[in-house]
């Protein structure tokens, strides 16, 4: 045990070795207060705040075995409360939201970084598509159950109803803007299902890709099979390029929040993983939203006008977005990378003290 004169010795050591440390962490502080407003604080140097204000909590918590020195007990306490109060105000703050690099930067980096669960995802909906067909072509009196009671237009025969949409007039779509908005809305509303799903570990998540998927290949199965592919096609892809990428980062979304929850290759706790993944998940359902308005406004004005002569315009001006698409998710904001969370975000960095 040490003797009261081995403490005071420790302590008058032990703040001669640490003083320094103490002092360029006030000097980062006032520096970072007496900016005339709020900068934007360099990754180094958020870094060392950081790793400062650990240390000096680890040296307030030794502080507190000594006797004597209150003074500098007291300027401890206040320095790692000023410290704490800096990281975590400019964590609330955060950079000032810039619509065009949130556009066309940050949306496709977001995507791309979580790619496999946009390829589970895709793959779950197809494969659900892939089913749907396989059930109609085995049996073809499936397609009245396997067709939700919403879309009953679509029980009928295709080719039946190709040739009542061709005999109608464009304009028989009275209040189009109403039908717009309604359509929007019912896409944004699947999305958030298939996004919300995803806190129940992302196996809900998948069902409801696979479920969508399922109706969507036996509607196109069907349509196929009574040789409308055509009218099909300039139906499905003006809309259909935006509508189902969306609903497929939709999925995507869920199984990120989904792997969250499981924790795999982790010891955070909950809280800290959906932290994590929150700015991702937010850009995935914000593009996803915006894509959704897109495809309810080209599917009320453009995809519902039937008309033959019409159909080479409509499938060009579908491959057009598609191609579009593929270049913006694909290549888009690859000038810089996006730098990892555990280096930008002061609560993941390492919590040890070298």
């Amino acid at each position: 045990m040490l003797r009261p004169s081995a403490m005071i010795l420790d302590l008058d050591q032990f703040i001669r070795r640490e003083r320094p440390y103490w002092d360029e962490l006030e000097t980062l502080l006032k520096r970072q207060d007496d900016a005339s407003e709020q900068r934007r604080m360099p990754l180094e140097e958020v870094r060392r705040l950081h790793y400062l204000y650990q240390r000096a909590s680890s040296d307030l918590v030794k502080m507190k075995t000594f006797a004597g020195d209150v003074e500098a007990r007291h300027f401890l306490e206040n320095l790692v409360g000023r410290a704490y109060s800096q990281l975590h105000d400019r964590r609330g703050r955060g950079v000032p939201f810039r619509p065009g690099r949130w556009l066309f930067r940050v949306v496709p980096q977001t995507f791309r970084r979580h790619w496999k669960a946009f390829v589970i995802a895709i793959g779950t909906f197809w494969l659900g598509g892939a089913f749907g067909a396989l059930f109609l072509h085995l049996d073809y009196d499936n397609k009245s159950w396997l067709i939700p009671a919403q879309f009953g237009h679509l029980n009928g025969k295709p080719s039946d109803r190709v040739e009542m949409e061709e005999k109608q007039e464009f304009d028989h779509f009275e209040s189009r803007h109403t039908f717009s908005a309604q359509l929007q809305q019912n896409n944004i509303r699947v999305s958030i299902v298939a996004f919300c799903m995803g806190i129940l570990f992302g196996v809900f998540t998948l069902i409801y890709m696979f479920y969508n998927g399922l109706i969507i290949g036996v509607v196109i199965y069907d349509y196929i099979l009574d040789g409308q592919s055509v009218f099909l096609t300039a139906w499905l892809l003006p809309h259909g390029s935006f509508e189902l990428l969306a609903i497929f980062i939709a999925g995507q979304a869920g199984l990120v929040v989904g792997h969250a929850v499981f924790g795999w290759g982790t010891n955070l706790r909950l809280r800290q993983r959906l932290a994590r993944i929150r700015s991702d998940v937010l850009t995935l359902i914000g593009i996803c939203a915006l894509m959704l308005v897109w495809a309810g406004i080209v599917e009320s004005f453009l995809s519902q006008y039937h008309s033959p002569g019409f159909y080479p315009i409509k499938i060009a001006f579908g491959v057009i977005e598609m191609i579009l698409l593929i270049g913006y998710f694909g290549f888009c904001g690859y000038l810089q990378k996006r730098k990892p969370e555990t280096e930008t975000d002061p609560e993941l960095l390492p919590s040890t003290v070298s």
